[in-house]
Protein backbone atom coordinates (compact mmCIF):
# COMPACT_ATOMS: atom_id res chain seq x y z
CA UNK A 1 0.00 0.00 0.00
CA UNK A 2 1.39 3.35 -1.03
CA UNK A 3 1.03 6.53 1.04
CA UNK A 4 -1.58 7.83 -1.41
CA UNK A 5 -3.53 4.56 -1.24
CA UNK A 6 -3.47 4.78 2.57
CA UNK A 7 -4.72 8.37 2.46
CA UNK A 8 -7.43 7.55 -0.09
CA UNK A 9 -8.63 4.53 1.88
CA UNK A 10 -8.83 6.50 5.15
CA UNK A 11 -10.77 9.25 3.40
CA UNK A 12 -13.17 6.78 1.78
CA UNK A 13 -15.09 6.32 5.04
CA UNK A 14 -18.27 8.25 5.73
CA UNK A 15 -17.49 11.76 7.12
CA UNK A 16 -13.73 11.05 7.29
CA UNK A 17 -11.42 14.06 7.00
CA UNK A 18 -7.68 14.62 7.07
CA UNK A 19 -6.26 17.13 9.52
CA UNK A 20 -2.77 18.25 10.57
CA UNK A 21 -3.10 19.32 14.24
CA UNK A 22 0.38 18.18 15.33
CA UNK A 23 2.67 18.97 12.40
CA UNK A 24 2.39 19.33 8.62
CA UNK A 25 4.02 15.93 8.09
CA UNK A 26 1.60 14.05 10.36
CA UNK A 27 -1.75 13.20 8.77
CA UNK A 28 -4.56 12.68 11.26
CA UNK A 29 -7.72 11.05 9.94
CA UNK A 30 -10.87 11.81 11.90
CA UNK A 31 -14.55 11.05 11.89
CA UNK A 32 -16.71 13.78 13.45
CA UNK A 33 -13.67 15.18 15.24
CA UNK A 34 -12.43 11.85 16.65
CA UNK A 35 -9.14 10.38 15.45
CA UNK A 36 -9.12 6.88 13.95
CA UNK A 37 -5.73 6.95 12.18
CA UNK A 38 -2.51 8.92 12.41
CA UNK A 39 0.27 8.54 9.87
CA UNK A 40 3.65 9.93 8.99
CA UNK A 41 2.70 9.79 5.30
CA UNK A 42 6.08 10.88 3.94
CA UNK A 43 8.35 8.67 6.07
CA UNK A 44 9.76 5.32 5.05
CA UNK A 45 8.78 2.81 6.04
CA UNK A 46 5.20 4.07 6.02
CA UNK A 47 3.59 3.73 9.46
CA UNK A 48 0.08 4.33 10.74
CA UNK A 49 -1.33 4.39 14.27
CA UNK A 50 -4.69 2.68 14.52
CA UNK A 51 -7.19 2.20 17.32
CA UNK A 52 -7.68 -1.43 18.27
CA UNK A 53 -9.64 -3.56 20.70
CA UNK A 54 -7.19 -4.21 23.59
CA UNK A 55 -7.34 -8.01 23.28
CA UNK A 56 -6.92 -7.88 19.52
CA UNK A 57 -4.05 -5.41 19.91
CA UNK A 58 -1.99 -7.88 21.94
CA UNK A 59 -2.81 -10.78 19.61
CA UNK A 60 -1.87 -8.79 16.51
CA UNK A 61 1.44 -7.73 18.07
CA UNK A 62 2.25 -11.35 18.82
CA UNK A 63 1.23 -12.59 15.37
CA UNK A 64 3.07 -9.82 13.49
CA UNK A 65 6.05 -9.09 15.71
CA UNK A 66 7.99 -6.05 14.62
CA UNK A 67 5.35 -5.01 12.08
CA UNK A 68 2.55 -4.26 14.56
CA UNK A 69 3.76 -2.66 17.78
CA UNK A 70 2.24 -0.70 20.67
CA UNK A 71 1.03 2.69 19.46
CA UNK A 72 3.82 5.24 19.23
CA UNK A 73 2.99 8.21 21.49
CA UNK A 74 -0.48 6.73 22.06
CA UNK A 75 -2.31 4.75 24.74
CA UNK A 76 -0.54 1.39 24.27
CA UNK A 77 -3.61 -0.55 25.38
CA UNK A 78 -5.88 0.86 22.68
CA UNK A 79 -3.55 1.80 19.81
CA UNK A 80 -1.12 -0.06 17.55
CA UNK A 81 1.49 1.25 15.16
CA UNK A 82 1.34 -0.70 11.91
CA UNK A 83 4.31 -0.72 9.54
CA UNK A 84 3.03 -0.62 5.97
CA UNK A 85 6.06 -1.77 3.98
CA UNK A 86 4.62 -4.64 1.96
CA UNK A 87 5.34 -7.34 4.54
CA UNK A 88 1.75 -7.26 5.80
CA UNK A 89 -0.95 -8.01 3.23
CA UNK A 90 -2.75 -4.87 2.06
CA UNK A 91 -6.02 -6.63 2.86
CA UNK A 92 -4.99 -6.89 6.53
CA UNK A 93 -3.95 -3.23 6.64
CA UNK A 94 -7.30 -2.20 5.16
CA UNK A 95 -9.14 -4.38 7.71
CA UNK A 96 -7.19 -2.79 10.58
CA UNK A 97 -8.01 0.71 9.32
CA UNK A 98 -11.68 -0.20 8.96
CA UNK A 99 -11.73 -1.73 12.46
CA UNK A 100 -10.20 1.46 13.86
CA UNK A 101 -12.83 3.60 12.14
CA UNK A 102 -15.62 1.31 13.38
CA UNK A 103 -14.33 1.42 16.98
CA UNK A 104 -14.28 5.21 16.94
CA UNK A 105 -17.75 5.42 15.40
CA UNK A 106 -19.08 2.97 18.01
CA UNK A 107 -17.86 5.35 20.72
CA UNK A 108 -19.69 8.36 19.27
CA UNK A 109 -22.97 9.54 20.77
CA UNK A 110 -26.01 7.86 19.22
CA UNK A 111 -27.15 11.06 17.51
CA UNK A 112 -23.77 11.38 15.76
CA UNK A 113 -23.84 7.72 14.68
CA UNK A 114 -27.28 8.27 13.19
CA UNK A 115 -25.99 11.31 11.27
CA UNK A 116 -23.32 9.09 9.69
CA UNK A 117 -25.97 6.72 8.35
CA UNK A 118 -27.70 9.46 6.38
CA UNK A 119 -26.70 10.06 2.76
Amino acid sequence: MTPQELRNFCLSFNSAVEDFPFAPEISVFKVLGKMFALSWIDTRPLKVNLKCDPEDAVRLRDEHEGLITPGYHMNKRHWNTVTVDGKLPDRLVRELIEDSYDLVVAGLPRADRLRLDRP
